[in-house]
C-alpha cells in the first residue's frame, strides 16, 4: 500500500501543528507510523490522498453511525445551509431534536445542547457541585470525560494512548478533587465513599467503557452505584457521549434499566457535526441559567446545521430493525474474530455491543484500564500495521474502541475477516520466526 501522499502532508503538517494534528488520537505516534490523510467517505468506505480504499471501523470516532455521507443526512444539511447556516438564536429545530432525545431517555426531564462531549462533561461536573454544595468527585481509571482539567489523571483515549499519567498544565488543588478507582471495583468506591463522606458531589462512569478499549460493566456494578449515590445524596452521571444511540436506542441506561441523575451525550447525536447534550432530572437542571445560578453558554450550541444532521441521524436510527441489524452484524464479526484467534492460537478477547466493540490480546478477560494496559500492546501495534496495509482502517490505539455502522454489509463483514485472517497468520510466523 503507498501513502507517500499521506507523509508528504504529514511531513508538512509538522511545521504548522503541534504533532501534525489537531487532536492526539489522530496522530498515530502509539503505532509507529504517520496518519493516512482522508481525502473522502461514504458508506462504510474510507480513501486516502494516496487512493487507497478502507473498510472504516472508526467513524469518526462513532458519529458515523449510519454510514458516511448519507443522502439524507447530507440533504438535511444542504436544506438547513440554504437558509442560514448560524443564528444564535433560538430555532424550531432545537426543539425538535430535544423532544426526539427527551422522548429516547426517561431519566431526562430537561436537556441543554452544547458543542461537544468535553463541555458537557465540564457543566455536568459543574452542576453536581452546586446541586450538592460539595467539591469532590469519583471517576474510573480509564474512563475519559474530556480535556477539562478535572477529569485528566489516569483517563483513558488519547491520554492512554500516549501513556500520559497525568496532564501537566492542572492546578494540584483542581487534580486532587478527582477521586480515581478501578473500574469495576465496587470495594473501591465504597472505600472512596467512606474516607470521604459528605463530600463527594458525583460519580462519573462511562456504563461501557470505550475509552480504554471496549470494557463491560461486572455483574452488578452499576446498580451499585446508583444504590450508593442514593444513599449518599451524590449524583450519578453517566457519560454517554459513546453509548448514547451507538449501544441500543435510549444508550446503555435503557438498556440496563438504571436512570442517572445526569447523562452527558455526544457523538451519534450530531451525526458528524458538532453537538453534545447534558441532561437530566428537572430538579437538577433547573439550576442552569437563565432560570438558576450556574452558568453556562455556548455561541454556536444547538448550530441549525448541527442540529439538523443530527435529527436527521437519529431519525435513521429510529427506523425499524436498524439495532438489530447492527446487532446481527456485530455479533458476526465479533464471533469471526474469536474463531479466528483460536484458529491462529492467538490469544485475544473480542466483545462488543450495539456498534460498539474492542479487541485485547490477552488471555484472560479484561475488566479494568489496569488490565488493559497488562495486554500484549507489542502484538497489538503488529495487528494494526497488518490489517492497514490490507485495507482496514482501525482506531490507531490498543485503547481505544471500534464503531460499527448501519452502512457495514455482510460483504463487508466477510472482507473484514479476511483480512484479519491474514493478519492473524502474519502475526502468527513472525512470531515463528
Amino acid at each position: 500500500m503507498d501513502r507517500m501522499r499521506s507523509k508528504t502532508l504529514y511531513e508538512r503538517s509538522l511545521t504548522l501543528m503541534p504533532g501534525g494534528v489537531n487532536s492526539p488520537a489522530r496522530s498515530f505516534k502509539s503505532v509507529e507510523t504517520f496518519p493516512s490523510f482522508i481525502e473522502r467517505a461514504y458508506g462504510s468506505r474510507l480513501w486516502d490522498v494516496d487512493g487507497n480504499e478502507y473498510i472504516d471501523y472508526v467513524g469518526s470516532w462513532g458519529p458515523a453511525i449510519v454510514g458516511h455521507a448519507h443522502e439524507k443526512v447530507v440533504a438535511a444539511i444542504h436544506e438547513a445551509a440554504m437558509k442560514g447556516i448560524s443564528f444564535g438564536a433560538a430555532t424550531e429545530g432545537e426543539n425538535k431534536f430535544a423532544e426526539l432525545v427527551l422522548s429516547a431517555f426517561p431519566a431526562m426531564d430537561r436537556i441543554r445542547l452544547v458543542s461537544t462531549g468535553t463541555e458537557a462533561c465540564m457543566t455536568a461536573l459543574r452542576l453536581a457541585r452546586a446541586c450538592t454544595s460539595r467539591d469532590k468527585f469519583i471517576k474510573f481509571s480509564g474512563n475519559y470525560h474530556g480535556h477539562s482539567d478535572f477529569f485528566l489523571s489516569s483517563a483513558g483515549s488519547g491520554l492512554a494512548t500516549l501513556g500520559i499519567p497525568a496532564c501537566k498544565g492542572v492546578p494540584k488543588s483542581v487534580a486532587e478533587t478527582a477521586l480515581t478507582v478501578p473500574f469495576n471495583d465496587t470495594s473501591a468506591v465504597k472505600e472512596a465513599f467512606r474516607r470521604n463522606r459528605g463530600e463527594i458531589a458525583a460519580v462519573f462512569v462511562e456504563p461501557f467503557v470505550g475509552n480504554a478499549g471496549f470494557i463491560r460493566p461486572g455483574e452488578g456494578f452499576l446498580e451499585t452505584l446508583r444504590e450508593i449515590c442514593s444513599e449518599e445524596g451524590s449524583l450519578l452521571v453517566f457519560d454517554e457521549v459513546i453509548t448514547g444511540f451507538r449501544v441500543a436506542w435510549g444508550g446503555a441506561q435503557a438498556m440496563l434499566g438504571i436512570e442517572p441523575d445526569l447523562t452527558t451525550l455526544g457523538k451519534v447525536i450530531g451525526g458528524g457535526l458538532p453537538l453534545a447534550a447534558l441532561g437530566g432530572k428537572l430538579e437538577f437542571m433547573n439550576h442552569l441559567a437563565p432560570i438558576g445560578q450556574v452558568y453556562q453558554a455556548g455561541t454556536l450550541s444547538g448550530n441549525p446545521l448541527a442540529v439538523a444532521c443530527g435529527l436527521r441521524t437519529l431519525s435513521i436510527l429510529a427506523e425499524e430493525g436498524s439495532y438489530d441489524s447492527l446487532s446481527r452484524n456485530m455479533k458476526r464479526l465479533i464471533q469471526g474474530i474469536q474463531k479466528l484467534a483460536l484458529a491462529h492460537k492467538l490469544p485475544l478477547q473480542v466483545d462488543g455491543e450495539g456498534g460498539l466493540f474492542g479487541l485485547f490480546f490477552s488471555n484472560t478477560p479484561v475488566h479494568c484500564f489496569e488490565q488493559a494496559k497488562a495486554c500484549d500492546q507489542n502484538r497489538f501495534l503488529r495487528f494494526f500495521h497488518a490489517v492497514l496495509k490490507r485495507g482496514l482502517y482501525w482506531a490507531p490505539s490498543a485503547f481505544e474502541a471500534g464503531f460499527l455502522s448501519l452502512a457495514h454489509s455482510d460483504n463487508d463483514i466477510l472482507e473484514t475477516l479476511r483480512i484479519v485472517d491474514a493478519a492473524f497468520q502474519e502475526i502468527k510466523a513472525e512470531a515463528i520466526l
